[in-house]
């Protein structure tokens, strides 16, 4: 497989690039943070992406949607990080588009994915740290199941309509599909250093039918891995946004930004900084292109993706702490769009699993 784009993925990319540049820039960021906005996203916006097709291109054209894959969805990602887009795109129209295909809540929730109007959130980390740890109970009651205990960082959560929550059963992991208005829940919404909103979830014996379950009972480490598998591989599509966004804007102030007379980037060592980045970015690129290709093909990606999210999580920090280091002191200053990129950079590097967390998952895997 070719670590390139096609034609028509192409020119998703400048469809997609030229929209949100143009709707949903660092300033729309600038200005929901300055608000105080309550839901972290403008809703206008989410329905944009569903009028534009974005929303559905994970979906089966079966089911309304435009039958594409992973490598366009990371189009799409690629721009929103680009542009520091708050957006619930990632968790909704990929991950959770992913956890639901094949199962009977895809005919249920599909329809408000592809329309703009459906929210979903992801319940799967407990701790301060993703790593693969569930420990929240779901015991049998009645013709149903009764969730007990908590989830934290779960973004979008105080504004969505679906949550997607991994608990243990009795003979294995569970994933269920939860509405948000479940009798028995507490959300606590925290805003992060991003600005975006997650919240901490708090189960007191909600009860759901068994139609909630997605897939089989003791049996959702199926629907989890997809879910996580495309997770992981869009946070490091957004991520390769993000440190090309970084990246352009500190080559861009390296050309214009003067010293005794010349322009800062004439400087040997900023250009040798500059040429160490651009290459650690394009190997990174590599990496995520291969592992969705990969998600494409219908074929193990397992190494291939904790490769693309470890790959990117260390290059987008290299880019924002090369850019802060390279603006200077002003690099640190609110009046610089520099820093909002350090900020959703640190965010998305923890979402679903760190460098460090997936380097020693490829080195469980290879026997160390």
């Amino acid at each position: 497989m070719p670590l390139y784009l096609n034609d028509d993925q192409t020119l998703l990319r400048d469809t997609a690039k030229d929209f949100v540049a143009e709707h949903a820039p660092v300033s729309h960021l600038r200005a929901l943070r300055d608000a105080d906005d309550p839901a972290g996203f403008s809703r206008t916006l989410w329905k944009q992406f569903a009028e534009m097709g974005f929303t559905g291109i994970l979906i089966p054209e079966a089911q309304g949607g435009l039958g594409l894959g992973h490598v366009e969805a990371g189009v799409v990602l690629e721009e929103i990080g680009r542009n520091l887009s708050p957006s619930p795109f990632l968790t909704t129209a990929v991950a959770a588009v992913e956890a639901l295909r094949g199962s009977a809540h895809a005919d249920r929730w599909y329809p408000g994915i592809l329309a703009g109007e459906t929210v979903a959130a992801l319940a799967i980390d407990e701790g301060p740290k993703h790593d693969g740890s569930i420990a929240m109970q779901a015991t049998r009651a009645g013709n149903g199941f009764r969730l007990s205990g908590a989830k934290a960082f779960v973004h979008h959560a105080h504004v969505a309509d679906l949550l997607l929550v991994a608990a243990r059963t009795e003979g294995g992991t569970t994933l269920f599909a939860v509405p948000a208005d479940a009798r028995g829940l507490t959300i606590d919404p925290r805003r992060l250093a991003d600005s975006s909103i997650a919240s901490r979830l708090t189960f007191d014996g909600v009860e759901v039918d068994a139609d909630a379950v997605v897939g089989e009972v003791d049996a959702g480490g199926g629907p989890l891995a997809r879910l996580l598998a495309a997770g992981r591989t869009g946070a490091s599509a957004e991520l390769l946004g993000v440190g090309g966004g970084a990246m352009a804007m500190t080559v861009s102030y390296l050309k214009d930004r003067k010293q005794f007379g010349v322009a800062i980037g004439s400087f040997q060592a900023l250009q040798h900084r500059a040429a160490h980045l651009y290459s650690e970015m394009e190997v990174a690129r590599a990496a995520v292109l291969k592992a969705q290709q990969l998600l494409d093909a219908g074929e193990d990606a397992t190494e291939a993706v904790a490769v693309a999210k470890a790959m990117t999580g260390l290059a987008t920090t290299l880019a924002v702490q090369e850019g802060i280091q390279m603006h200077g002191g002003i690099g640190m200053t609110d009046e610089y769009d520099i820093g909002f990129y350090m900020k959703r950079g640190r965010v998305l590097a923890e979402m679903f699993g760190d460098a460090n967390f997936h380097a020693d998952a490829l080195a469980r895997a290879e026997g160390f």
